[in-house]
């Protein structure tokens, strides 16, 4: 049994983590053993979602340390068994993550997340979860903005290449020729 002083420290952490946080997903785990869990949090630090933590908590604590902060907007999903996870960086990476085990796990059952303002249920984190990760956006972006610029280049570079090449072909003839 947690002591007031120590309940007291657990909602200032929990207040300091909510403020900084990009995403927050709560989730019910009611009949997960610990191992699997365990099993959970090591996916966590091994996948894009390194940024970030889970942790279970008492209700209390979670609607306390939610009161008049970002995420008040989930302090009526703290009910039951709950844990929460908490991403600084890539909120997608940590969904693709947590819908991954909810599918490998049926007791795991993710009940909403909190991202941009908005309070997202298990169908929103299922769409979060299908969406390019962050690093896979950047890729992209670059990709996009490197096309045009090689393009150009090849663009440039090719009435050069073809000038070379009539050279080259002519050389070829002309020592055809020289050889007869």
């Amino acid at each position: 049994m947690l002591t007031r002083k120590e309940k007291e420290e657990q909602i200032d952490e929990l207040r300091e983590k909510f403020g900084r946080a990009t995403s927050v997903f709560v989730a019910d785990y009611r009949g997960i053993p610990v191992k699997k869990l365990e099993k959970l949090r090591v996916g966590l630090r091994k996948s894009q979602a390194a940024s970030c933590e889970f942790r279970v908590a008492k209700n209390s604590v979670l609607k306390r340390a939610s009161e008049g902060g970002p995420m008040e907007g989930l302090k009526g999903h703290f009910k039951g068994t709950t844990s929460v996870a908490i991403s600084f960086g890539d909120p997608a990476a940590l969904a693709k993550t947590l819908v991954d085990y909810a599918k490998e796990n049926e007791q795991f059952q993710l009940r909403s997340a909190f991202l941009d303002g908005e309070v997202l249920d298990a169908a929103g984190i299922s769409k979060l979860a299908t969406l390019p990760s962050l690093d896979e956006l950047r890729g992209k972006l670059i990709g996009l903005l490197q096309a045009p610029a090689s393009k150009l280049a090849r663009l440039l570079n090719e009435p050069g290449a073809q000038l070379a090449r009539v050279m080259a072909a002519k050389g070829t003839v002309e020592s055809a020729e020289s050889a007869e």
